[in-house]
């Protein structure tokens, strides 16, 4: 079953890899981008076959190593 874990810094965390991107988005001419937040996306590919023991799973591996939830918030989705 495919999962997909999306992590993000959580508010109030500065972004200097956001602030580079911003900047140099600006610099192309594209000046209507107010910030950009970088995070990253995860596809899990589990042989669990029930959506909420994978779910379950996927959210441990989160806790566990996936994101760093002192800064970083993640969601779960299952396509």
């Amino acid at each position: 079953m495919k999962v997909l874990v999306a992590v993000k810094l959580k508010a109030g965390v500065l972004d200097p890899q956001g602030k580079a991107i911003g900047h140099a988005l600006e610099g192309l001419g594209y000046n209507d981008v107010n910030d950009v937040r970088v995070g990253k996306l995860i596809e899990l590919d589990l042989a669990e076959t029930d959506r909420e023991k994978a779910r379950d799973a996927a959210d441990s591996m989160a806790r566990r190593l996936l994101a760093n939830t002192v800064i970083e918030s993640f969601e779960i989705t299952i396509p």
